[in-house]
């Protein structure tokens, strides 16, 4: 299969439109081509005219750790072209930055979470362009965790830069019809292409929605592999928590722990409660002790989260569902545990973590009351996420 970019870079018609234009590059470590060179280096030595980078949160080098670590603006040193960071004074971009472009190139490496930040960068890049007459190209990539859409729908004044509209935790598109979702939606008036893949085929094993021969580029610094692409739907979720995460390990966003918790009893907690919501994973329990981050330098008793392998089932894996019965397994067994973390989140200060992350306080309020039960989060999710994959189907590019 090709991805947008080598396709770009393979057909000279689909090229010919950028000719005599400025073209800017929105990118980040993984926006290579299939021989593993940087996007910016593949379209310059094809002679394109790029006269600007753009960086979204972690930065063009992918070098910040955390979540709310600024990049600044610098010039490159190989091109001497400015890099505006949409994750440094501005996140959206600004008149100056717009000027310097007629056409934008997006070439992101998404995740398939409506909580992964470059989702919101792109809606902020389209309206900007909107507004300043500017032409969008989504060179697409595939979604790792592939086509399944699951949890509850962002509610109306809960958006943030971690939720940029009305779409379930798991959403299932590409970036390239996410911004044909978005125009949709929003009714931007904005001149927009998608470069399309060439035979992806997301509900192909054993990769499902990524191609086993394409070698795995961290996208931002805890993207480790595609595993915790998979899981990330669940597990972005302990952000919001006191329960590390895995930063601080060679395994972030695979696996949750604590030192006050029995990860066994939390294990077998999960299967009284909810059996079904553990199907298409394996659960191991296991000792981590993170060297920063939460819980630094404490020995952890943790749960890491296996989608992959001969146990992995992607259409019944439900990483949303298994990270929040996690949750509320711990509260049944700990009782007044501190679980929800109380700090800034994605610079919104007003609302607790886990509330900015699930777009509204539905999932906090299931795990917190003590007789709520299982089929009472489906209720809810359920609609949600059926009408999601309804509304999504018409931006549907393969």
């Amino acid at each position: 299969m090709k991805f947008g970019i080598d396709r770009l870079l393979a057909e000279p018609e689909l090229r010919k439109p950028l000719e005599g234009r400025r073209v800017a590059l929105l990118a980040h470590p993984a926006s290579v081509t299939a021989g593993l060179t940087h996007s910016l280096d593949a379209l310059v030595a094809a002679g394109l005219n790029v006269s600007a980078v753009f960086g979204p949160q972690h930065g063009v080098r992918g070098d910040l750790q955390d979540n709310m670590m600024e990049s600044p603006d610098y010039t490159d040193p190989t091109y001497g072209m400015p890099v505006f960071s949409l994750y440094g004074e501005v996140r959206r971009p600004t008149g100056q930055s717009m000027g310097t472009f007629d056409t934008i190139l997006i070439d992101l490496q998404d995740v398939g979470c409506r909580i992964y930040t470059f989702v919101t960068t792109l809606l902020y890049v389209l309206e900007a362009a909107a507004a300043h007459g500017k032409a969008v190209w989504v060179l697409d990539r595939p979604n790792p965790a592939g086509r399944p859409a699951e949890g509850l729908t962002l509610l109306p004044g809960w958006e943030s830069f971690v939720g940029a509209g009305p779409m379930p935790m798991r959403h299932g598109l590409t970036l390239g019809e996410m911004g044909r979702w978005f125009i949709d939606h929003f009714k931007l008036d904005v001149e927009y292409r998608v470069i399309e893949m060439h035979d992806w085929q997301p509900d192909a094993a054993p990769g499902f929605g990524w191609p086993p021969e394409c070698p795995w580029i961290n996208p931002s610094p805890n993207a480790a592999n595609v595993n915790m692409a998979r899981a990330y739907a669940g597990t972005v979720m302990l952000e919001g928590t006191n329960l590390s995460e895995g930063r601080g390990t060679t395994r972030p966003l695979e696996l949750f722990g604590a030192p006050d918790i029995d990860a066994r009893a939390v294990i077998a907690e999960m299967r009284r409660v909810a059996p079904q919501w553990l199907d298409g994973c394996t659960l191991r329990d296991i000792w981590f002790q993170p060297t920063f981050h939460k819980h630094v330098g404490q020995l952890c008793s943790g749960v890491f989260i296996h989608a992959e392998g001969a146990g992995y089932d992607h259409q019944a894996f439900r990483p949303w569902r298994l990270q929040a019965l996690a949750f509320k397994a711990i509260r049944s067994l700990y009782g007044e545990y501190d679980l929800w973390r109380d700090f800034p989140y994605e610079y919104v200060f007003d609302k607790l973590a886990i509330d900015v992350i699930n777009g509204g306080p539905g999932l906090r309020e299931w795990v917190d009351d003590a007789a709520s039960l299982p089929g009472d989060l489906d209720t809810v999710a359920v609609p949600d996420e059926a009408a999601w994959i309804e509304a999504r189907r018409p931006h549907l590019l393969y």
